[in-house]
């Protein structure tokens, strides 16, 4: 599938900020079944700075600067990105057990290989997901002794999906872990973090993943601009297999209607804008994001990629 993806945030502050530094998690990750083919990144107003490099995941990422006073900040990306089946899809199987996978990563530096020293700083806890006691209790029902891996993350993943609403107005960004596990509802973030720190919670390493699904309108509706937003979902390593995609939100392993942005070990490390500004007092923020297939009657607003200034 070829996809259509504009992603717009806009600020608009209550006073002017004098100065700002942002990091934009906007640039899919190049993937063997997954390709970037053409991008326009506009930012308003100018960025006094602009240059793209790589962050501590691999990552592509935007870092802009900003030196003049400003009273709004608009980022809008539009891509059109390929996406195919993960390869694993057609080939993995449930996994070795569960307790071998866990094995397998216990740090010996001269016998791990590059991807599992690579998994290595996903099986701890990070600022967004804690690992906690009453994690390990939830997920222990789906981890039977020698049930291979991917069939008991299969089961995490069903049973967060049966057991947890959908509820965009439960939680914020910094909602824990142990609240969502209390209260039974979320958004997708919340859900990739609970499962995140479940799988931790059993010696596993699990990161997030952030980026765009595709959603179909009911039928005989039109698409609506904006009407989409970015989504989140869980990346499991198995030695041998890689990282193997689930999404709890959806109970579905990731497919081609999945987009990757980027990953890291929560929502912190991915966040599509964050940054450090000085003023601007209150603000109000508007996110829209749409994903369409190539040639629903949107074309691209330009033939040029732009990349780092």
């Amino acid at each position: 599938m070829r996809y259509h993806v504009l992603h717009a945030t806009e600020y608009q502050y209550e006073q002017p900020v004098q100065t700002a530094r942002h990091l934009l998690h906007l640039v899919p990750q190049p993937l063997p079944w997954q390709a970037l083919e053409r991008q326009s990144l506009r930012i308003e107003p100018e960025p006094t700075t602009h240059m793209r490099s790589a962050d501590p995941f691999g990552n592509p990422v935007d870092r802009v600067e900003f030196a003049a006073p400003h009273d709004h900040l608009r980022v809008e990306s539009e891509l059109i990105v390929a996406v195919g089946d993960r390869p694993w899809l057609a080939t993995a199987s449930d996994g070795p057990a569960w307790e071998r996978v866990r094995d397998a990563l216990d740090y010996h530096a001269a016998l791990l290989g590059e991807a599992e020293a690579d998994a290595q700083r996903m099986r701890f806890e990070s600022p967004g997901v804690r690992v906690k006691r009453e994690l390990e209790e939830y997920a222990a029902p789906s981890f039977g002794a020698g049930r291979p891996v991917i069939d008991a993350a299969r089961d995490l993943m069903r049973r967060i999906h049966a057991e947890f609403r959908y509820d965009p107005d439960a939680t914020e960004v910094g909602t824990s872990v142990v609240e969502v596990l209390e209260n039974k509802h979320g958004v997708c973030q919340d859900f990739a973090h609970l499962m995140i720190g479940c799988l931790r919670s059993r010696g596993l390493a699990a990161r997030y993943v952030s980026g765009y699904l595709r959603t179909d309108p009911l039928p005989g509706q039109a698409r609506m601009t904006g009407s989409d937003a970015s989504h989140a979902w869980v990346a499991v390593f198995v030695p041998e297999a890689g990282w193997i995609e689930f999404d709890p939100t959806n109970d579905c392993l990731a497919d081609e209607r999945h987009i990757v942005l980027a990953w890291g070990r929560d929502f912190g490390d991915v966040s599509p804008l964050r940054g450090v500004i000085q003023g601007g007092g209150e603000h109000t923020l508007k996110v829209g994001v749409t994903v369409m297939p190539e040639g629903d009657g949107v074309k691209f607003t330009t033939d040029q990629s732009r990349g780092a200034a």
